[in-house]
This record gives structure tokens, sequence and C-alpha cells, in this order.
């Protein structure tokens, strides 16, 4: 109780003395200073002392004071640059083209668009009956929803077949907790379904009466269930599935391409397990499709009564197989794509004809095109030197027209449709880009790095062309590196505000990814996570000595896992950076994948490994953000947190920050600011991003 008293009266004094004397603002602020209380944590023989374990507490009223005093403190501190924010927000905001349409895709005689209004924070959800000159039809007024909540998120939405009745689910709160509703199209009426702690995903079935949902834990916040209900005869929906196993986190269900099964696919991080069942038979029950097996993923796709596989059954980089859809476990699979050692298959996309394959070799993306008729195939060339591929909307089979998106570091994100059989390609749309940019005036490269074990690191760089290239740069590297997830070079019109100030913008594709394989990513996790920090330290000691930029002009940046990622770095070498954004960082890793109350962790296991195990929890330690900090000298750091983020909870990088200010030997600035009103992602609204955006961006221009 004392600790908390102390703890609130320094806060209103606080606050008093910055209200009421412009000179203490200015100069006699200090840093907020969390309570110390002393909590035991012992493991294995090996006891941690935790001093700011209390934090975790969101009900404390001591907890939202303490976060409320670091939004005080970071806002005091950058007080001085609000002229700096509101300019880059002002950049950032005037290269959007607020009335922007996306491309119309077309799907059971409508074409679906997502368009937005001048100055409008959220879209408009639009359809055209069966042309794209058709008049408008709105289905879903977002800003208008959104208009009483402080944050608002569509999660999904599905159309019945007759396309009369949308199911769609809404967050309000930023914890990916749905309520789902129903809208007439004919009539505009909206109705409750009564449904809560929805996870997001929505689909019919054929019957346009049964409606298939996955639930949340309201508790664990872990997908447990997936329900069906019947929107004519009401009443509580009915479980068709539960998953018993806490380390298969996920679950979604969906539909396959030519609407013939229901999908419930649950998975862990690195295996999965799908169900199926004839959509016109909803009231049938599911049936599994190849039983789960540790370290096998797959999914699939429906045609003509085969099933096709994306499976690394037996193929480190995936094969793609077939079955029949009544035989479908994998003694029955027969292989049409085998697995190549050089080449990982990412995606594919199913039509009546042909087989569109997305693949990635030495870091860079390809489409390959098969014939189904005749087993020919070819590659859909891109000329830059570096960029990314993506399929794009394609909800119709009986089609020779493939969409997919292309963009780079300095090519906007643009649809193609291309014809599979005449191999023509036709641009469709391209994000509009104002403010005068000019693609012309910059450079997009592809270099490696060699680390220190020999592998070769893929980098991608972009700079204005017209920069003095004989003069190190200031240089904002990004990085991620976990869960095989990739760092593709897309364009982002925000990165503009900082290299037309001369910055040289540098993605790292460490270990923990997949930009070279499936083996790049099993080269950075469990046992190997070293890997993935001592290629990010290696690529900006590359960058250092090779003159590109200078420990006082290098800053890097990574969210999340690339959270992770920036306080394992600073921890090992905080003398290589100027400043650090690290935004809803993954830091407290030791405790956290010991909680197994928390949504993320047991399901994570197959990713970081499994702490109650002593040569687990061991590893975890050696390099754990939090219970890694040391007495040095840290350089400048913004931290950025959610408070209602389920996936890396708000506590971890308050802990964190209140640790760093501890040990601290430097006179740097360490900051947090936390998002009291959302959760993973931030702000909801498109510009309200913009502003968190623009506080990042100051941050590290300011310290030059």
């Amino acid at each position: 109780m004392m600790n908390r008293i102390r703890t609130l009266i320094w806060v209103a004094g606080l606050a008093l003395l910055w209200a009421c004397n412009p000179m203490a603002r200015q100069e006699k602020m200090q840093p907020p200073l969390a309570s110390k209380i002393e909590q035991m944590l012992v493991m294995h023989g090996d006891t941690r002392i935790d001093f700011y374990y209390w934090l975790r507490d969101r009900n404390n009223p001591e907890v939202i004071a303490y976060l409320e005093a670091e939004n005080a403190f970071t806002s005091h501190k950058m007080e001085h640059t609000a002229e700096l924010q509101e300019q880059l927000f002002q950049e950032m905001m005037g290269r959007i083209k607020q009335d922007e349409s996306t491309a119309p895709y077309f799907e059971n005689g409508y074409y679906y668009y997502i368009r937005y209004e001048m100055g409008g924070e959220y879209p408009l959800y639009c359809r055209k009956k069966g042309t794209p000159d058709a008049p408008e039809e709105i289905i879903l007024n977002v800003p208008q929803m959104a208009s009483a909540h402080p944050y608002f998120r569509i999660g999904s939405f599905t159309i019945t077949s007759d396309n009369n009745l949308l199911a769609f689910s809404v967050d309000t709160v930023g914890r990916r907790q749905h309520t789902i509703l129903l809208k007439n199209l004919q009539t505009g009426q909206i109705t409750h379904t009564g449904i809560e702690h929805a996870a997001g995903d929505v689909v019919w079935a054929a019957d346009d009466k049964t409606l298939f949902f996955t639930t949340l834990n309201p508790e664990t916040l872990r997908y447990d269930n997936v329900r069906k209900f019947n929107t004519e005869n009401g009443g509580e929906p009915r479980i068709v599935y539960y998953e018993p196993d806490e380390t298969y986190y996920y679950m979604d269900v969906s539909r396959t391409k030519d609407r013939k099964f229901i999908v419930i696919n649950c998975r862990s991080s690195v295996s999965n397990e799908i169900r199926i069942l004839e959509s016109e038979t909803p009231t049938g029950n599911f049936r599994i499709f190849e039983p789960r097996r540790p370290g096998h993923e797959y999914s699939i796709e429906h045609r003509n009564g085969q099933f096709y596989v994306l499976t690394n059954d037996r193929a480190q980089n995936f094969r793609v197989v077939k079955t029949a859809a009544n035989r479908t476990q994998s003694s029955n699979w027969q292989e049409i794509i085998p697995h190549r050692s050089d080449v990982l298959v990412e995606n594919i996309e199913l039509f009546n004809n042909f087989l569109v394959l997305q693949e990635r070799s030495n870091a860079l993306a390809q489409m390959r095109v098969i014939d189904l008729m005749t087993g020919k195939a070819h590659y859909i060339s891109f000329d830059e030197e570096a960029y990314s591929i993506s399929i794009n909307v394609n909800r119709e089979m009986n089609t020779d027209v493939f969409r997919y998106g292309y963009t780079s570091l300095t090519t906007p994100f643009t649809i193609f449709d291309y014809n599979l059989t005449t191999r023509e390609k036709t641009q469709i749309w391209q994000q509009t880009v104002l403010g005068g940019f000019n693609p012309s005036n910059y450079e997009t490269r592809r270099k490696f790095v060699d680390s220190r074990d020999g592998v070769r690191i893929p980098i991608t760089l972009v700079y204005r062309k017209d920069a003095d290239n004989n003069q190190p740069k200031p240089l904002l590297q990004y990085g991620y590196g976990s869960y095989g997830n990739n760092s593709n070079p897309g364009f982002n019109s925000n990165i503009i505000s900082l290299v037309d100030r001369g910055f040289i913008y540098v993605i790292a594709h460490i270990r923990g990814g997949q930009e070279m394989g499936r083996q790049w990513y099993e080269d950075g996790k469990f046992l190997n996570k070293i890997n993935t920090f001592n290629d990010f330290i290696d690529v900006s000691e590359y960058l250092i000595n090779n003159n590109y930029t200078t420990a006082e002009k290098l800053f890097a940046s990574g969210g999340s896992a690339g959270g992770l990622l920036m306080g394992a770095v600073v921890n090992m070498r905080p003398e290589l950076y100027r400043g650090i954004i690290a935004q809803v960082p993954f830091v407290d890793v030791v405790t956290t994948m010991l909680d197994e109350t928390i949504p993320l962790t047991t399901a994570e296991y197959d990713e970081w490994g499994n702490p109650n195990d002593p040569v687990y929890y061991r590893y975890l330690l050696s390099y754990s953000p939090y219970d890694q900090v040391t007495s040095q000298a840290y350089p400048n750091m913004l931290i950025t947190s959610g408070l209602h983020d389920s996936q890396v909870q708000f506590w971890e990088p308050t802990k964190w920050t209140a640790k760093l200010r501890q040990y601290n030997t430097s006179n740097n600035l360490i900051l947090l600011q936390t998002n009291m009103e959302a959760g993973h992602g931030g702000a909801s609204g498109r510009f309200r991003r913009l502003r968190e955006l623009a506080l990042q961006y100051t941050f590290i221009i300011d310290l030059l």
C-alpha cells in the first residue's frame, strides 16, 4: 500500500509541477520511477528477482498511473519537436490519395472494392452488380459504425450465395475479441446475433442459413472452438469442433475457392491439422483431412473432385500433391510438383485449367504457371533487382486470368491481371502516391553480407540517387527474423520522409525468416536463435565498415518478435546504434514462456522452445532482453506498447523500460509510449497510425 501511495503522490505532484511551471517542464521533469517490489521466480534451481513483476496488472490504478506518467514524460521530452512531428504527419498524409479505392475483384456476380472518402479514418466496403460501371452499393459503412468507438476494426465478412445477407465481425477494443452482426443487404437492417468472443472468421454454408465461426476463450484469448449458428432458427450456437491441445493455438474456418467444402484449420507454430465438411450438408460431421503430426504443415484447395495439397511431408521446401476428395490421407497422395532443395514453394493458386505456384529462390519470389491440361510450365518475368510479389484476390475458378500484386522499395503496390494462356500482363491498379513522388529519384539495391559463420545475408537498400555516396549517411536498419516470416521489400510511402532527409533505409533479411528457403528459418529458431541477432549485428557492422553510415548515424527498428531482436542487439552491442525504435517488443521471454495463461505461450513452444525443459530454459535466459539488461551505456530508445495487446502483453515493454532506466549508465533517452486505447497493431484509423509513426521518425531525426 505504501508503494502505491508513494507512486500516486509522485504522479500527482509531477502533473502539478508540469502544468504550473513552464521552466520545470523544460528543465526539471524527471523520468518516472517505478516502485521496486521483489518477486522471486524460481525454476530449475535458478532464482530470478523481478522487481517490476507487479506492473502486470492492468486493473491496478498504480499501473495505469505509471503508464500515464510515462506517456506524459515522453510528451515532455518530445515537446520541442512538435513542429517536426506535425510536418512529418502532414508529409505522410499528403502522399495519400485520401479518396483512394482498391482494385475491384469479381465474385458471384458482383465487383467488390473498398474506398475512402476525403479525411476519412475508416473505409467504406462497396460493391457493384455485374459491371464496374453499375451503381454503387455500400455494404459496410465503417466510418459511421466506428464513430462511437476509440478503436474499431472489421474482422472479416461473408455474403450468402443469393447475395442478400451479410455476416461480419467487429473488434472495438483491439484484443481480437469480435462480435458478429448480420446485415440484410436489401433493407439495410443490421441485427446482432448475440455472439461475442468470436475470433473474427465467419463463413456461410451452401444453405445460406448456417454460419460457421471461430471463438476465443474469454479468459485466455486462445482459439478454442468452431461453432455454427442457424440464422433462421436462432438459439445458441452449437460447437462443431473443440481443440483440446493448447499448443494448437490458432484456428480458422473458411470455404474452398469452388465453395464445395467448409475447412477448419488448426495450427501450432510448425504443424497443423485440417478438417473438411461438404458445404451442402452443414448438419454433417467434419472429417480429418490428414491427421496432425509434429512438424507437418499443409494447406489444401479443391478442384473437380480432387484436392491439391501444398505440404512439407518429406519436403523441407514443400511440394505439391493431389488426392481424391474421398481419400484424403497421405497414403493416397500423388505427387505433381516434387521437392527442390533450392526452391521454396510458398503458396499456390488453383484454377480449372491452371495451377500457379508462388516460389522463392535466392531471396527473390517468383510466379510459376503450370497448364494442367498440357503440363507445360513457364515463369512470369520481373525486372527489378529486389521486389515483392504476392497472389492477389482470385475468387473465380473458371478463368484464365490470374491476379497478382507487385511492389518494391521504389515501386508503389501495383496489381496486374496476367492472362495464363496468352501471357499478356495488364496493369489494372497502382497505389497513388501524391506529394511530388517520382520513383526515378530513388535507387533500390540488393546486396549480400558475409556473416561471422560464413553465411551470406541478403539486404535490400533504398536511397536517393542524387545522394553523395562518398559520405556516410544516417541509416535506419529494419529487421524481424522469426516464425519464418519474410521481410519483403515492399513500397512504403512513409519511408520517403526519411530518405528525402538523407537517410538510407535497409531491410536485413536475417535468419529466422524464409527468404533463403526453409532452412533459413530452421537456422534462426530454437537453439539457433542467436544467429538471428548475430546476423543483424553483422549487417550493422558491414554498413559501418563500408561507409554507408557510422555508429553515430545508425538507427535500428523492429516490432513484436522484431522488438525481441532490438532488445537482444542492444544488450549485445549497444555502442553500434545511435537510437532504437522497439515497437510492442517481445522482451520478457522466459517469464512469458513459463506463463501458460498468456494466449500465445503454449503455441510458441515450437518457435522458441519450452523453458520447462532446462536446456531451453538456459538458452532462452541467455538472450532474453529483459533478463539480460546489465549496467552499461544503452543507446537512445523509443519503446511502444498497447494496453490491450493480446499478443505481446503491455507489461513486457513497460517492465523493460523501467529496468533499462535502472541500469543505463548513459544520458541517452529511454522513452515509453503506450497507446491506452489499442492493441498489438496500434491505432485503428489510417491517419491516427501516422501520428504514431511521426513520433517515431521525429525521435530519430531529432537525435541527429
